[in-house]
C-alpha cells in the first residue's frame, strides 16, 4: 500500500518579500518522512484571501495532508484560519475550548478582540495543542494550520505527530565523491535510476575551495534498494575516476 502524501503551504507576505527566510519546510519534510508521509509538493503563497481559498481546496483534493504555516496571528493580515473556513464552507467563530483556555490564560481584559481572534476557529475543528504559547493550532479535515514562528510550529507538530498514520519510513542512502563532476555521471546514473524505479536518486552537486564534487542521495521506503542503488553508484564514481566515500559531504 502506497505512504499517504503531503503538501506543504507557506502561508505570508513576508516569506514572499524576502523579509523572512522559511526553516519550516526542512523541519517539516524530515519529520513527515520519518513519520513515512513524504512530502510531494510545497507552495509559498500570499495573504490573499482568494489565493489561499483556492489553494487549500486544490491541494486537500490532491493529497491525503495538508499543513500550512503561517497566519494565525491575532493581526489583521492573519486570514488563515478564517479562510481555511471558507475553504470547508463551514463557519469561522469562537472555539469553545480555545476561548475558555485562552480566557483563563490572561489577566482581566487582556484577552482582547485581537487575541480573541486566535480563538476563533472552523465550525468542527479539532485543537492542535501548543506547548510554547496558549494559542493553539487546529485540523479540519485533512488540513493542518499551524503557527509561522518556527519554535511554535515545531511544538504544534510534535503534539500533532502522535495523531498522523503514516507509512513506511522514507529513509536515505548517499555517497560523494570529488573530481567527478555530474555531467560525467549523469548517463550512468540514469541508468541506474531506471533499475530502481520505486527510489528517488538525487544528483547534488557541491562546490568547495579544495574541491568540487557531486553527491549522489537514494530515498526510498526500502533500505536494502537504497542500499543497492548506492552500491551501483559508488561502483559507478570509481569506474570514472572518483574516491567515493559514503555520506553526505561535509558543509
Amino acid at each position: 500500500m502506497a505512504n499517504p502524501t503531503a503538501c506543504i503551504l507557506i502561508i505570508g507576505n513576508e516569506v514572499l518579500s524576502g523579509r523572512t527566510q522559511d526553516v519550516n519546510v526542512k523541519f517539516l519534510a524530515t519529520r513527515l518522512g520519518e513519520l513515512g508521509i513524504p512530502v510531494r509538493e510545497v507552495r509559498i503563497i500570499p495573504d490573499v484571501a482568494e489565493t489561499i481559498i483556492g489553494t487549500v481546496n486544490e491541494v486537500r483534493a490532491r493529497f491525503d495532508h495538508v499543513f500550512t504555516t503561517g497566519g494565525i496571528g491575532p493581526t489583521h493580515d492573519d486570514i488563515t484560519s478564517e479562510c481555511v473556513a471558507a475553504a470547508f464552507g463551514v463557519p469561522w467563530e469562537p472555539h469553545p475550548e480555545a476561548w475558555a483556555r485562552m480566557d483563563r490564560h490572561y489577566a482581566p481584559g487582556e484577552f482582547n478582540a485581537a487575541r480573541q481572534r486566535m480563538a476563533t476557529m472552523p465550525r468542527g475543528a479539532s485543537l492542535i495543542e501548543n506547548a510554547i504559547s496558549i494559542a493553539p493550532g487546529f485540523t479540519i479535515g485533512n488540513v493542518h494550520v499551524m503557527a509561522g514562528v518556527p519554535r511554535i510550529m515545531q511544538a504544534m507538530f510534535d503534539s500533532l505527530a502522535p495523531t498522523l498514520a503514516g507509512g513506511a519510513p522514507v529513509l536515505s542512502r548517499a555517497v560523494h565523491t570529488a573530481r567527478v563532476p555530474e555531467g560525467r555521471i549523469a548517463e550512468g546514473l540514469a541508468a541506474i535510476q531506471a533499475r530502481h524505479p520505486d527510489l528517488d536518486l538525487g544528483s547534488y552537486p557541491y562546490y568547495r575551495k579544495d574541491a568540487s564534487g557531486v553527491a549522489i542521495v537514494a530515498k526510498g521506503t526500502d533500505a536494502a534498494a537504497a542500499e543497492a542503488a548506492i552500491a551501483e553508484v559508488t561502483a559507478l564514481m570509481r569506474a570514472l575516476g572518483g574516491d567515493p566515500v559514503a555520506g553526505e559531504p561535509p558543509v
